[in-house]
């Protein structure tokens, strides 16, 4: 396949083409990733994806189901032909051979399989995309550990704020949403574990700023995307 992207193509065009819902057809993610992603474009960054197919264990499905496709990787290695870009998931996409991609398996539950895992990525991401189980703990336990590896100017997004998967949703604990609604309103974090908000406050001095999208960018809908730039 011609990677190449046509300069013509946005990413909502790009999603459409290769199948990605974040594209017009359901999510729409691609018209805001696309006003931030755009100048990064024909540069050399490092691009890490969490979650590379629909379904899994958050929908019931054993992690070791057969993949059969990567329409996001797909996606991003077309609208950023100079960058390497990483996929990260519970389940097997190993298969998915380019030259400019790097798969790494992880399971979220996990905080020292983050770590070990971004140990093993090289070069380091510039930008993050969680698109993983969608639970609340899994997009924490990333965050802490990935959000610090990015270096200054870095960009962190999470995807679907909206949703928590019943299989893994612990009960009890501050959603993501919540969580930086609070940064949003009093510049500092708030959550129902002590020791997890203060692993959080930990990394204000790093956090330049967040900005909190609802689901379709109507202003009366549910928190759907955090971004979140590195200092």
């Amino acid at each position: 396949m011609n990677m190449m992207a046509n300069k013509s193509e946005n990413l909502t065009d790009l999603a459409d083409r290769f199948g990605s819902d974040k594209g017009s057809t359901k999510h729409r993610y691609t018209e805001l990733y696309h006003m931030l992603f755009n100048p990064y474009r024909q540069r050399k960054v490092s691009f890490l994806e969490m979650g590379l197919l629909i379904g899994g264990p958050e929908h019931g499905i054993d992690k070791d189901r057969e993949t059969g496709d990567c329409p996001s990787i797909r996606m991003w290695l077309e609208y950023f032909p100079k960058a390497h870009i990483h996929g990260l998931d519970v389940s097997d996409f190993s298969w998915f051979k380019h030259d400019r991609f790097t798969f790494h398996r992880c399971d979220m539950d996990d905080r020292s399989a983050i770590v070990d895992a971004m140990e093993n990525m090289t070069p380091q991401p510039d930008i993050v995309l969680d698109d993983a189980s969608h639970a609340s703990h899994h997009q924490q336990n990333a965050f802490l550990e990935i959000f610090p590896r990015l270096p200054s100017g870095g960009l962190y997004v999470i995807e679907d704020l909206r949703w928590q998967p019943k299989t893994y949703e612990q009960k009890g604990i501050t959603k993501t949403a919540a969580l930086f609604r609070s940064f949003l309103n009093d510049r500092k974090f708030s959550h129902s574990d002590p020791d997890i908000e203060a692993q959080f406050n930990a990394l204000l001095p790093e956090i330049s700023g967040c900005i909190v999208e609802p689901v379709r960018y109507q202003k009366a809908r549910k928190d759907q995307v955090a971004v979140i730039h590195k200092r």
